[in-house]
């Protein structure tokens, strides 16, 4: 990430003026709010119920993802990678 955000930057003081670096989008779907509360005993959890919980969550955060950030593919990032991961 530190790299692509490094190439970003470069690209946005036009410092790389002959195009021969592109730009990279990013975007992330993502259930930090319930991961957080999983223990790590969970990575061994191979119940059906839990996996089709984890399965419920990832489908329900993917459509509001879409329903929100659908046009924005292709056209601009949907994460600030300096705030999330730097």
């Amino acid at each position: 990430m530190r790299a692509i955000a490094f190439v970003t930057r470069l690209i946005d003081e036009g410092k790389i003026p002959d195009g021969s670096l592109k730009r990279m989008l990013i975007h992330a779907i993502e259930a930090d709010d319930v991961m957080q509360k999983l223990g790590i005993t969970s990575k061994y959890n191979a119940d059906g119920n839990f996996l089709g919980h984890l399965h419920d969550t990832g489908y329900n955060r993917a459509d509001a993802w879409i329903a929100q950030f659908l046009d924005r593919i292709g056209v601009q990032s949907t994460v600030d990678i300096r705030a999330k991961y730097l």
